[in-house]
């Protein structure tokens, strides 16, 4: 587990996900042992950090009390008690604030050891664990907080100072006013600042920051500048070298032509722009590519202005004709006409550029290549070839092509992904509240989901989100993220001095489409049909056009692939769907997607059932959106026939993969636009509907008839399910045992455990252990994984019912292990409460500890009969304790969770029945407890023996 104490306290599990926490105490009191973990914390530091100064009486109850739901909720290993106190048994690397004093000593390590690399990189990774007021939930801790938060602050001194000695005067210079201004005494940051303005150029700041300083100090201490400052104030009037400029700035007699200074900070690429400063140190020609608004011409106008030779920068967005993008790099230059003897013929401009950089070291970048590549492939290659000391750096939405190129594709920058903790520290996110704090001064971060919303419908490209923050002037950040639908609206006010093209969103990537061919543009609108990215092979087939469209619209940036699918940015995707609707071609794409995406469910369905079902069910967990896009739109244009066949043909896919609420919703809106019918195919649907009870399907009368094998053996095996029990068990049973074997293997393995189950409710152990052997036999010998899971739950099942709890213990976490492998969460919480209900009987900690466990995954993916079952569990062994009130708490909970029009449920409720009358027993309500045996008995004397039987003994031990 990790801990988080430098800020708001979490804790997150091996995987990541957050960890359930009790009320403000308990956060406190966690908070409290974090701080000192791996020792012990007595009782009356315990105290005093809960309840300060003056405790209340029952402040050792109350502790106890507190410790029991920490327990709860982390699990009793984790807090040890001694006779002295209590001990969180971790190790403190665990604990976020001992693993940022541990990075801290690390940093000023690397600090004396004179590596300012190392140094800046680990403090950047120590500061990036701090998410707000360091125990902000223990209130009482106040000594501790504050050496934390000075610790911080002298760390951020020290990778500013670790990062001034690599030459980032310009990078740090805004963040070190801001700190300047949060702490106007403390020198050694004015220190700094000097220094980082000094070497950006900017000596007359610098001196003012100094005599600002000189005021404060005196106005407020009465104090004259301490040795640090007045050196540093010695050292910017002597124009000290010690002092800058950067590694890499201009130098004497170093020019930048054409290279603007930048009005707003450089976020989220400090990494690439070190990649790309030591490309150029080794490649001649190195071009960087992306979709427009990704970032090139500030990554690129960044690596110029650090270059160690003379720069010139040439925007090429206004040249429209390729004739003259060599004269536009000649004016660059200011190579001018009088260089020419008077009298001759002037040479062409390409020439002129040859004879005047044949020697000169020299980084030219053309900014803004893609309508004139093959113009500037054409200058690129000659002016290397005869200028050795050349080097190019170029932006494009399309590579030059050339030998000796060098490609760095410019991404947009990184979202944090869903459920990330610290999502503000993602670059996308950091851009984000860095210009909207421009825009609106004081601006703070209310809703952060909000802000990764907008900056994930914006696919993170950095002048998107920069158009997005311009409209905090007068927008909220909600109204933002409400408007993101119709975004080419929402984002048409940019700055009034960019380029045309940059101005707006719309402008942006219609540049882009522009210089597409005909051919290009239809494979563009056709491939936004597709939701989820696509295979080469379905674009090909859905769009009618040949593969290698797909090619160069990847190669212009219009299109990413990732691992063999090919996506488009959300972005273009919108802008190239608004051209698909132009063309009046969105109702065939959409035809001719849906029949492909039900090709494909046809074609994979039955490898769902055999040992080769988890590589199918990750190629439809690939296409899962499209395959659901196909299903809406059939439902859309009350396509029935496919509609329908797309929900009998996913049905296994949804079941397998625990994603059956899922399913039940889709097939529910199926249901919606058919007309009842007796085909297996509309029975089907019901079916799936039926799996969550809220979607309300009947299923009592359904009939249907068809020629589709395996719907129909399904429905057949399937129904009564959900239907209920039988008017008849011993007519069904043998009914059944005659109909097995006419079944295909994978639906003998099933009725054989349908069989199983009607002898287990006949009260016939022995027979339903044969019937569970054979089912498991038949699925192990198909190699599928989730009917062999339904057949050891039943064997676990039975051997629980027996008193063999080890064997159920181990048969359900053989089911576990299997689910886990199908990565169907609904089951593994399913499988870890029948395990946790046997570990009861073998050890009550880990049993807690596993019931939590199961709270936590049936709560994510919402099965809430398994959550209700988890909270009995929880009840009975409140019950064990002796914590008759919080038993029953947990259980009227258990009644409230659990499904009441699900047979499939209704022994959960019998059973939660039973423990509530077990809670009365034990509190002297016989009356109660009565009522309670009485109302299960009645419900389930003829349809589950083994359980009237539990209700009868309880019965008769009232005296009833």
């Amino acid at each position: 587990m990790r801990f988080e104490i430098l800020g708001p306290v979490k804790v997150r599990d091996g995987d990541g996900q957050p960890v359930a926490l009790g009320g403000p105490r308990v956060r406190a009191l966690l908070v409290l042992l974090a701080v000192e973990a791996g020792r012990i914390v007595t009782h009356e530091q315990l105290i005093d950090g809960l309840y300060g100064a003056e405790p209340p009486e029952t402040a050792a109850n109350a502790l106890q009390s507190q410790i029991s739901r920490l327990r709860r909720s982390l699990g009793k290993d984790l807090i040890e008690f001694h006779p002295a106190g209590y001990r969180l048994a971790v190790d403190p690397a665990d604990v976020d604030a001992h693993r940022f004093e541990l990075l801290v000593a690390d940093g000023r390590a690397a600090v004396r050891e004179g590596d300012p690399a190392r140094a800046a990189r680990v403090l950047r990774e120590a500061l990036e664990l701090w998410k707000g007021a360091p125990l902000a939930d223990a209130p009482f801790a106040g000594t501790t907080a504050t050496r934390l938060a000075e610790l911080r602050l002298s760390a951020v001194e020290d990778r500013v100072q670790a990062e001034l000695e690599l030459g980032s005067h310009r990078e740090v210079a805004a963040e070190l006013g801001e700190l300047v201004a949060a702490h106007p005494l403390r020198e050694r940051l004015r220190a700094q600042l000097m220094r980082a303005l000094y070497g950006s150029g900017r000596q007359a700041e610098a001196l003012a920051v100094y005599e600002e300083g000189r005021r404060i100090l005196d106005d407020e201490l009465g104090v004259a500048p301490g040795s640090e400052l007045a050196a540093a104030h010695l050292a910017v009037l002597r124009a000290d070298p010690s002092l800058g400029p950067a590694p890499g700035a201009p130098e004497a007699g170093v020019s930048r032509r054409g290279l603007r200074a930048q009005l707003t900070s450089f976020v989220g690429r400090a990494e690439e722009l070190e990649r790309l400063q030591a490309l150029l140190e080794e490649a001649r020609l190195v071009t960087l590519i992306g979709p427009g608004g990704a970032g090139k011409t500030r990554l690129a106008t960044e690596a110029a202005a650090t270059a160690p030779r003379d720069v010139c920068f040439v925007e090429l967005a206004p040249i429209s004709d390729e004739a003259d993008l060599p004269q536009a790099v000649v004016s660059a230059l200011d190579l001018r006409d009088s260089l020419h003897a008077a009298g001759r013929v002037p040479a062409d401009a390409a020439t002129r550029l040859v004879a005047a950089l044949a020697e000169r070291r020299l980084l030219l970048v053309l900014d803004n290549c893609e309508h004139l590549v093959g113009a500037a492939a054409s200058l690129a290659d000659r002016l290397l070839a005869a200028c050795p000391h050349l080097r190019l750096l170029v932006t494009s939405r399309e590579a030059l092509g050339i030998t000796g190129e060098s490609i760095v594709p410019v991404s947009p920058l990184p979202l944090p992904p869903p459920g990330a903790p610290r999502a503000l520290d993602y670059p996308a996110v950091r851009l984000f509240t860095d210009r909207a704090t421009a825009v609106r001064p004081g601006f703070t971060v209310e809703d952060e989901d909000q802000l990764v919303r907008i900056c994930r419908a914006l696919d993170g490209l950095p002048l998107a989100i920069e158009l997005a923050a311009a409209r905090l002037r007068s927008l909220s950040v909600a109204e933002v993220a409400a408007r993101l639908d119709d975004r080419f609206r929402l984002l048409a006010r940019g700055s009034r001095t960019a380029l045309p093209r940059h101005q707006t969103l719309r402008a942006v990537v219609a540049w882009s489409w522009d210089l597409l061919d005909a051919d290009e543009q239809a494979m563009a609108r056709r491939l936004t049909v597709f939701v989820g990215g696509a295979t080469l092979e379905a674009a090909e087939r859905v769009c009618g056009l040949p593969e290698e469209l797909l090619a160069s619209l990847v190669e212009k940036s219009l299109v990413q692939v990732e691992h063999g699918r090919y996506r488009m940015l959300e972005t273009i995707r919108a802008f190239c769907a608004e051209r698909l609707a132009e063309a009046g071609e969105v109702e065939a794409l959409r035809r001719a997607h849906a029949a492909y995406y039900l090709e494909l469910t046809v074609a994979a369905d039955p490898h769902l059932r055999r040992a080769e079902q988890l590589e199918w069910l990750a190629l439809l967990d690939e296409e899962r959106d499209d395959l659901h896009a196909a299903l809406r739109w059939s439902v859309e244009v009350r396509d029935t026939g496919t509609a329908l066949r797309l929900v009998g043909g996913l049905a296994c896919y949804w079941w397998f993969r625990g994603r059956r609420s899922e399913g039940a919703a889709m097939a529910a809106e199926v249901l919606t636009v058919v007309d009842p019918s007796p085909s297996e195919e509309y029975a089907m649907s019901v079916l799936v509907a039926a799996w969550d009870a809220r979607t309300k399907a009947d299923i009592g009368t359904l009939r249907y008839d068809g020629a589709a094998p395996f719907q129909r053996e399904f429905l057949n095996v399937m129904m009564p399910m959900l239907q209920g029990p039988p008017a008849d068990y011993d007519m069904a049973e043998r009914m059944t045992a005659e109909f097995v074997a006419t079944l295909s293997p994978w639906m003998q393995g099933l009725s054989h455990a349908g069989l199983a189950y009607l002898q287990q409710n006949l009260g016939r152990p022995d027979e339903a252990w044969a019937c569970f052997q054979r089912s498991l036999r038949a699925f192990r010998a198909l190699g599928e994984r989730w009917g062999s899971t339904l057949a050891l739950s039943g064997m676990a099942d039975l051997a629980f019912q027996q008193g063999d709890h080890a064997a159920s213990a181990e048969l359900s976490a053989q089911a576990e292990a299997l689910a886990e492998e199908l990565g169907a969460v609904e089951d593994l919480a399913d499988y870890g409460c029948r395990r946790a209900d046997a570990v009861v009987h073998l050890d009550l900690g880990e049993a807690e500890w596993q019931y939590l466990r199961v709270v936590e995954l049936a709560t994510r993916t919402g099965a809430r009969e398994t959550l209700a079952r988890a909270h009995l569990g929880l009840g009975r062994l409140a019950m064990i304790r002796g914590d008759l009130r919080e038993a029953r708490a947990l259980m009227e909970q258990a009644l409230e969770e659990c499904p009441t029009t699900w047979y499939s449920a209704a022994d959960s409720r019998m059973q939660i029945m039973l423990g509530l009358g077990a809670v009365a027993a034990a509190a002297g309500e016989t009356g109660t407890a009565r009522a309670w045996y009485t109302q299960v008995l009645d419900t389930v004397r003829d349809t589950n023996l083994p359980l009237a039987a539990m209700a009868e003994e309880a019965l008769s031990a009232l005296g009833a």
